[in-house]
């Protein structure tokens, strides 16, 4: 069956001048604060971080495929899109074009990334296994690599190689993010570009065009804290502001690595560069995954997956 993606949901006509949310935003704005609101008090925290996580990328999937304007696309492959692809760039995805052979995943990719699966789910097995034997906050880090590992490089990794083998654009969300020579190259090529080609369309490009690319981008970083501060600090009820802060030090960074100063001291290329952007991204870390959450989400989640293997 081949649906035209503008006629598989209409838009309500508002009536005058009356205002309206624009096209796709309501479930993003509405399921988190549905998951806040019913999620009972005595359930363990991490079933209000996942169902936050869970709720806020449901909501940016559906806004990015309401605004896709690809027609004639089988319907299979909108529900490929919505339920099997962590990517968040419908109109790629739902392209009628093919990938060149040129893409086409190598049995080198296959491999590897099977192996950064398994290597995830190594990690998530020894943390498990840690836990009543070894501290809890350095087991719950273990498990937290783990799971960045199993899910971003291994699974998504996987997933990209077979949407690719079928001939669908469906390019890995990470893009060896070790190898960054900048802060820049690190956040806008590199790490998670399913959240970078989100923000870009929805929220930087917008704003360019209001307040300018500086303030723009310093907007973005903030709205990247307040995602994680929701999903992070807030289910965990402690470690406040330090997501923000992270950010804020990345977008700080940015800004010194671009600045006449930065340039000067080679900040934005070659092996100073890589070690200012690795050092920008990795030492703060804590900052971004305070002990509180370690401690109250992870920790707590592990002991749970073990009970139940």
């Amino acid at each position: 069956m081949i649906i035209p993606a503008s006629r598989l949901l209409t838009t309500r006509p508002t009536s005058g001048n009356r205002p309206h949310l624009p096209r796709g935003w309501m479930p993003l704005l509405v399921l988190p604060a549905v998951a806040f609101l019913l999620v009972p008090a005595e359930w363990p925290r991490w079933t209000l971080m996942w169902l936050l996580s869970l709720s806020i990328y449901a909501g940016c999937k559906w806004l990015t495929w309401r605004r896709a304007t690809i027609d004639d696309v089988p319907l299979w492959r909108h529900a490929a899109y919505l339920l099997a692809w962590p990517g968040l760039d419908a109109t790629t995805f739902l392209q009628p074009t093919t990938t060149s052979p040129a893409d086409q995943p190598q049995p080198r990719e296959w491999l590897f990334a099977t192996t950064k699966f398994v290597i995830g789910l190594t990690l998530l097995s020894t943390a498990i296994w840690w836990i009543p034997n070894q501290d809890p906050y350095f087991a719950g880090w273990v498990g937290m690599v783990g799971l960045i590992f199993s899910l971003h490089f291994g699974l998504f990794d996987l997933l990209s190689c077979v949407w690719r083998r079928i001939g669908i654009e469906a390019r890995p969300l990470m893009n060896w993010p070790l190898l960054s020579v900048s802060v820049s190259e690190f956040w806008g090529m590199r790490w998670n570009r399913a959240f970078r080609d989100l923000t870009h369309r929805f929220l930087f490009r917008p704003l360019t065009s209001r307040v300018g690319p500086r303030i723009a981008l310093g907007l973005g970083f903030v709205v990247s804290g307040l995602l994680h501060e929701l999903v992070i600090t807030v289910p965990a009820g402690g470690g406040y502001g330090g997501p923000t802060l992270y950010f804020l030090i990345q977008c700080s960074a940015l800004f010194v690595e671009r600045s006449a100063f930065g340039r000067r001291l080679g900040l934005g290329a070659g092996f100073r560069g890589w070690l200012f952007a690795a050092c920008t991204t990795v030492s703060p870390v804590c900052l971004l995954f305070p002990p509180a959450f370690v401690e109250r989400i992870i920790v707590p989640f592990l002991e749970f997956v073990g009970s139940v293997l």
